[in-house]
Formats: C-alpha cells, sequence, structure tokens
C-alpha cells in the first residue's frame, strides 16, 4: 500500500457498523441489526434485481463500468446510502488484499475499455470462447472488489446476463458453493497472474450443471 492509499475513512458511511449490530451489520437505511435479517434483505433485493436487469440488457448489449456501478445501486440502493458508489475503504479477505481504494476508478475503467469491451456482448460461437470471457470477466471484477459489499454476489450477476447472451440459461454457481469455495479462491487468485484456467474450469462445470438443470 502506498502513502497514497492511506487516509482516515473512518467518518464515511461504508466504514460503520448499525449500532446494536455488535460490528456485525453495516450502517444501513433500514436500521436492521441481525446479520441473518441482512443477509434476507440482501437477497430478496437480488432476485428482484435480478429480474429486471434480465429485461433491460439484450444480447448485443456491451457492458460498461457506469453499468455495474448502476446494477449495484438498483441492488442495494433501498438498503445502503453508499451503493453503487465506488469503495472509499480498503478492503480484504483473509490475507488477500484486494486493489486500493484509490486506484478503483482507474481499474474500473481499464476493465471497462479491456475486458468488457473484449468479453460483452458475450454472443461467441464457441463454448470455449464463451468459458474463457466468463472467467475472465469474472475474475478480473472480484479482484477489482470496487464496492464496499456484495462484489462476489455483483460479478455472478454479471457472469449471468453474459451467460444469457451467449443463450445459456442463468447460471447455478452451487458449484462453487460449501467445501469448494476454497477451489474458488484459489481460482480468483491465480487471476493475478492473468490465468484463467483455473476459473475456466469452474465456469465449464456450472454452465454443465445450469444446462442440465434447466
Amino acid at each position: 500500500m502506498t502513502a497514497g492509499d492511506r487516509y482516515d475513512a473512518s467518518g464515511l458511511p461504508e466504514a460503520q457498523f448499525e449500532p446494536g449490530s455488535n460490528g456485525q451489520v453495516l450502517k444501513n437505511r433500514l436500521g436492521i441489526t441481525s446479520k441473518e435479517e441482512m443477509d434476507d434483505a440482501e437477497a430478496r433485493a437480488l432476485e428482484k434485481t435480478m429480474d429486471e436487469l434480465v429485461r433491460r440488457y439484450s444480447e448485443t448489449h456491451r457492458f460498461t463500468a457506469a453499468e455495474i456501478r448502476e446494477c449495484h445501486r438498483i441492488w442495494l440502493g433501498d438498503i445502503y446510502e453508499w451503493a453503487g458508489q465506488y469503495r472509499q475503504v480498503n478492503v480484504g479477505k483473509d490475507d488477500f488484499p484486494f486493489a486500493a481504494a484509490a486506484h478503483i476508478p482507474a481499474l474500473m475503467e481499464q476493465f471497462e475499455h479491456s475486458v468488457l469491451l473484449r468479453c460483452t456482448p458475450c454472443n461467441f460461437a464457441e463454448r470455449t470462447a464463451v468459458t474463457r470471457a466468463l472467467a475472465e470477466a469474472h475474475v478480473e471484477l472480484v479482484l477489482i472488489h470496487p464496492f464496499r459489499d456484495g462484489n462476489g454476489r455483483l460479478a455472478r450477476v454479471l457472469s449471468s446476463l453474459m451467460a444469457l447472451q451467449a443463450g445459456l440459461p442463468l447460471l447455478d454457481f452451487s458449484v462453487i458453493a460449501g467445501e469448494r469455495k476454497q477451489e474458488y479462491f484459489t481460482a480468483v487468485r491465480a487471476g493475478l497472474e492473468k490465468n484463467y484456467a483455473p476459473m475456466e474450469k469452474l465456469f465449464a462445470e456450472i454452465i454443465e450443471r445450469s444446462l442440465s438443470a434447466s
């Protein structure tokens, strides 16, 4: 972390927790203090948002960074004041730091003009090209981690919208749940070296399971 990445973010709403939640629930518009209740509220909002987004974007649409922000706002705007805004606090998972907050605007611009430009619309003729596009876009968005919360789920939303462009059904991500979460995180980390093969392997399995379920 450089000196420019270190600043006091303690006064920001996204850095605060809801009073009475014992530091378990971020400060929110609904006054929710229970993590279980918040998980339910976010899940219900995500289901509603997915229904809206499926109708909004066509099979020929090329996604932008601004639309990623809008998707986040539509999903969490009734819950968090900072929904749809790039985070201003640095975050990590276990011992793995995601992109520094100060770099996010530039990284998302780069993500739009490189990854999204090449990978969307995701209507490639070959399944391998679709799988590769899904893997790269998913990994790169998760590594940037542009928002205070909801990044993994939003990356799955983008993957599902891209899959629909490819003529696939909504994706079943249960493959990366439970005991295979660590395999998923390892695949994300591999993306630091631009190695998307581990995530391509997971997405190939996700696609097959989704096709079988449909």
